[in-house]
Formats: C-alpha cells, sequence, structure tokens
C-alpha cells in the first residue's frame, strides 16, 4: 500500500509525524496553528472539520498503520482531531487555549479508559478513536474550568 503527497501531508499534520520526537505534540501544535486562524473557531466550521478529519483519519489511518505499524508516530491526523475536540467552544483567550492543550497532551498521552481499551482496534478506527474519546474529556474537562472561571 502507498501513501500519496496529499495523503501524507494530511495524515501527518504538515509532515509534524515525521518530526522524530514528540510528534502528537507537533502534530497538536499544528491543529492549534489552523485553529489560531480568525474565524475558524466558529462551532459551525470546527464541527464540520472534525467530522470531516474522522472520516478522513480513519480512512488515512489505515494507510499509514499499513505502510508504518499499529498506530505510528508518522499519524498524527489524530492529534489534530484530539485539539480539535478540546477546543471546541473555548473563548479565544490565551490562557484557555494554554490550559485546554496542556489538559488535552496529558489526557492524550496516559489515555483513560476508554481511550486505552479502543486504542487496540486495528487501522484507522484504533488510530483515531482514542483521541477522539481523550479530546472528549479534555473538552469537558477545560469546559468545566471555564464553568467555574468565567
Amino acid at each position: 500500500m502507498k501513501i500519496n503527497f496529499l495523503e501524507k501531508i494530511i495524515g501527518s499534520a504538515f509532515f509534524t509525524g515525521y518530526i522524530p520526537f514528540a510528534s502528537g505534540t507537533f502534530g497538536s501544535l499544528a491543529a492549534l496553528a489552523i485553529y489560531l486562524i480568525p474565524g475558524f473557531e466558529n462551532p459551525t466550521i470546527m464541527i464540520f472539520m472534525i467530522s470531516l478529519f474522522i472520516v478522513v483519519g480513519i480512512k488515512i489511518g489505515d494507510k499509514f498503520e499499513a505502510v508504518y505499524g499499529k498506530d505510528p508516530s508518522q499519524c498524527t491526523i489524530d492529534e489534530v482531531v484530539g485539539t480539535w475536540i478540546t477546543l471546541l467552544f473555548v473563548p479565544k483567550k490565551i490562557v484557555f487555549i494554554a490550559i485546554a492543550f496542556i489538559i488535552w497532551r496529558l489526557l492524550d498521552i496516559f489515555k483513560p479508559f476508554p481511550a486505552n481499551a479502543v486504542e487496540r482496534f486495528k487501522g484507522g478506527r484504533g488510530i483515531m478513536l482514542d483521541d477522539i474519546i481523550a479530546g472528549v474529556y479534555s473538552f469537558l474537562i477545560i469546559q468545566i474550568i471555564i464553568y467555574i472561571v468565567y
């Protein structure tokens, strides 16, 4: 199975997956950079992009796993989706964005149940689902923090 150039750009979040260390963090930073584009924080845009990237990520994740092995570090589209899920409805204020990003990275790394269980699924489903779950957990935590503080 071959991964074409466009699939590499999307699947590796602008080649962040090919950085030899902390590729997940760099993929999340790429997602954050896109989020910071004025207007991207619009929930309609974000929900559309999250949905699109989940579908595309499963397909591209299948290819990345076939080429590079189980849940390869080269595939960071899952971090993009998890970052965007986390940032959905977050006010565009640096303090909330920073807190959300830190929570997201911690939950992506430690993978609380059931994220750690679905990670075992094969192919793009396994690649994407654990980060979707960690993103939902991060979303819930940051929303509670925002509700308490804001």
